[in-house]
């Protein structure tokens, strides 16, 4: 029905058939990644309505066809990390029902906070520039590492290094303090 709907829009009708026509490889594409067919099916979904709000009408069929596979594939590492994400912070109901509810952090706990945060601070002061920068621009700002990478013209490989060789001097820096992040 929906795509019925949106094949009657002449700017768009080609667009949405090829997204049709391609639909199985897109599953298939999303599915090797998500490691489920329907969750591969909610991603091709989600890049139905995308392509749909993108606005490419003067762009190749080559060109559409890319930003397809493109942005379902983006979608789909994008679920991935999600559920990666939601799974290591999972816990049990018991859990849940055995936390301590606490309308804020006590004076104890700011100050501790506080205290981390200063000692982070000053690992990062001695850290090269670069890999502060590196650092900061990705755990701080979220840029991605290939902008990084871009801006201090270095490989996004080398600016993974930096921002793993800053977390452990950060962490490093705290042990020797006799604190435990």
């Amino acid at each position: 029905m929906l795509a019925e709907c949106l094949l009657s829009r002449p700017s768009l009708a080609p667009q949405i058939q090829s997204f049709i026509d391609h639909r199985a490889a897109l599953i298939k594409i999303a599915a090797n990644i998500t490691g489920c067919r329907s969750r591969a099916e909610d991603v091709v979904q989600d890049a139905f309505f995308r392509l749909e709000s993108a606005h490419l009408p003067s762009h190749s069929i080559k060109a559409q066809l890319s930003y397809m596979f493109r942005t379902v594939r983006n979608l789909a590492i994008d679920y991935y990390r999600k559920q990666a994400f939601e799974q290591r912070h999972r816990g049990s109901e018991e859990e849940g029902l055995t936390v301590e509810h606490q309308e804020g952090a006590s004076p104890e706990n700011l100050h501790q906070y506080q205290e981390t945060l200063e000692l982070i601070a000053e690992a990062l002061s001695q850290l090269p520039e670069r890999t502060r920068y590196a650092f900061e621009m990705y755990r701080i700002h979220g840029q991605q590492q290939r902008e990084i990478a871009r801006e201090l013209g270095v490989s996004p490989t080398l600016v993974n290094f930096m921002i793993r060789d800053a977390m452990v001097h950060c962490r490093k820096h705290i042990e020797a303090s006799g604190r435990h992040a």
